[in-house]
């Protein structure tokens, strides 16, 4: 609900805090007095079109807060949400107009735009005048507010979850079949692919496991090479060069012919002993390097076949832009949209049976909502119509028109298009609410509407502005009786000059203008009981307020 508005200077308001409670509050006083200048700083707060023409002369800004509270649940909380925006207790709009005609809207003190600000405001209060019908009068509200009349939650609910499941369905369909567009666009190209990498075989992990291979033999080669080389030189092949072992063998052979006189000690004997060990050690060293050389059994071509594969899948992961470690991974992809292609056609078949099913289930749903809907808008016409005629409306006949929506609007809504019609005098085709009406009618109806719907809307705060326009007596206590059933659900202002409207108020506030150091000023004060019956009779009367008028707003307070 409303819970305040600040004014600083808006035309004659130079400073101007006004509080609000629930239930029925009238604003009234004599015109010219403001009344107008409150609804339009009101709107500026609520996103209407800013004009430098509302700057008070002498002001360089206009500025004006409205304060909202909301239930937890509302759905404001969760569009605030949505931008970022702190909705935790109360809901802050201002509004600031400058003298170049620019504005800025903010919410909770954060900056906005007036698009969104216009589009939270939708859904805190409704405003209902001679010259702007918001809500009620809008059609794009109508079949909500049908339903919250008159259609069971589990029927649209049903019909919800049935158009979820077909539309689920369908993109699962549409997804199918562009996959398959794309597929058959590629289909060489995947046969070709599929066929090198079936061929090539990768498997995970592989490309580490033969390049650590790789590595062992390669290491190995260089092993045997170096055994075969050292025992090169231990037994040359060329029989024209002498290896170590004949050399040793020829000096021990010319050691062999040094004669030593009897009795005499042998000097080259230590000499012919090295020779001596070292052909043992060399006879040694040979045998160490044949074994060495037998143990060494790996393939000679297995290096070259390793390389071979290392190479080889290194080569089809670049071609096909994947590292070695997905290859395979990318083989099975490459396999499964293969299968999407020469599977794909029965895929498709199922999905377009299944969409077809659950079409016909939504459309059977939807059929028994529109029944129950079209049982509802004769319920509602019934109920509007009998509020008609103590409104000065008796002549007026209210419609619910239902039609059926071509099938690419259908929705979880359901299948049919709700409008609200009246005609205003008899033999008149109904039209549009806004088009048919003048702005008094219009107003009285949408206050009918407004008693019987209450329920369907998610504003808590409803203004009207002027509803008794053109009416007295018993019209204008009709309004004011029905304006009076709606404020106990709602938080409703008027803007009236009907006392049989101001005295079923439970608060009552006087617009007034007068004057201060040479310029008009607009003031709003909160009437006593007492100050209500002066102000009621005043209303009765006119200016010269009698003793019969004040027990006649007596009379009317009680009542």
């Amino acid at each position: 609900m409303l819970n305040s508005l600040s004014i600083r200077d808006v035309v004659l308001i130079e400073r101007l805090d006004l509080h609000f409670s629930a239930g029925l509050t009238a604003l009234t006083g004599e015109t010219g007095a403001g009344k107008s200048i409150l609804l339009d700083s009101l709107g500026l707060a609520l996103g209407a079109r800013a004009d430098a023409g509302l700057i008070r002369a002498g002001a360089a800004q206009a500025v004006v807060a409205a304060c909202f509270s909301a239930e937890v649940a509302h759905p404001v909380h969760a569009l605030l949400a949505d931008q970022g925006l702190d909705s935790g207790g109360e809901i802050l709009l201002r509004r600031i107009v400058t003298r170049d005609g620019r504005s800025r809207a903010l919410v909770n003190d954060q900056p906005v735009s007036v698009a969104f600000l216009r589009n939270l405001t939708a859904l805190l209060i409704e405003v209902q005048g001679q010259h702007e019908q918001v809500g009620l009068a809008d059609p794009a509200h109508h079949i909500a507010l049908l339903d919250a009349f008159g259609v069971l939650d589990a029927k649209r609910a049903e019909v919800a979850a049935a158009y979820k499941a077909w539309q689920d369905t369908a993109a699962r369909l549409a997804e199918a079949q562009r996959r398959i567009e794309e597929t058959v666009k590629e289909e060489e190209f995947l046969r070709h692919a599929v066929a090198e990498l079936e061929q090539l075989a990768p498997m995970e992990g592989e490309e580490e496991a033969l390049a650590a291979e790789r590595l062992r033999l390669q290491a190995g080669e260089r092993r045997a090479e170096a055994i075969a080389s050292a025992m090169a030189e231990l037994r040359p092949k060329d029989r024209r060069k002498d290896g170590p072992a004949a050399a040793l063998r020829a000096a021990a052979r010319a050691m062999a012919r040094i004669t030593v006189p009897a009795g005499h000690v042998n000097p080259a004997g230590a000499a012919m002993a090295a020779i001596e060990r070292a052909e043992i050690a060399l006879a040694e060293a040979e045998d160490f390097l044949e074994r060495l050389a037998a143990s060494e059994d790996d393939d000679p071509r297995a290096l070259e076949a390793t390389e071979e594969r290392l190479f080889a899948l290194r080569a089809a992961a670049r071609k096909h832009g994947v590292p070695v470690a997905e290859l395979s991974a990318f083989f099975h992809e490459l396999c499964g949209r293969l299968a999407v292609l020469e599977d794909g056609a029965a895929d498709i078949a199922a999905l377009i049976a299944e969409t077809a099913r659950l079409r016909d289930v939504y459309v059977e749903r939807a059929a028994a909502l529109s029944d129950q809907r079209e049982h509802a808008s004769r319920q509602l016409e019934i109920a509007i119509a009998a509020e008609l005629p103590p409104l000065k409306l008796e002549r007026a006949r209210f419609v619910v028109e239902r039609a059926t929506l071509p099938e690419a609007q259908w929705s979880a809504r359901g299948t049919d298009a709700i409008r609200f019609l009246i005609a205003t005098n008899p033999g008149e085709i109904p039209g549009g609410l806004d088009k048919i009406a003048s702005g008094g009618e219009l107003s009285r109806l949408m206050l009918a509407m407004k008693v019987v719907l209450s329920a369907g809307t998610d504003n808590e705060t409803l203004i009207f502005d002027e509803v008794d326009s053109g009416i007295g007596g018993a019209t204008a206590a009709a309004v004011g009786e029905r304006l009076a059933r709606v404020a106990e659900g709602l938080q409703v202002l008027v803007v009236t000059h009907s006392p049989q409207v101001a005295a079923r108020a439970s608060a009552q506030m006087r617009v007034q203008k007068r004057e201060a150091s040479g310029r008009a000023v607009t003031e709003v004060k909160m009437l006593s009981d007492a100050e209500r019956r002066e102000e009621i009779a005043r209303m009765l009367s006119g200016e010269s307020v009698t003793e019969a008028a004040r027990q006649a707003a007596e009379s009317l307070l009680a009542r």
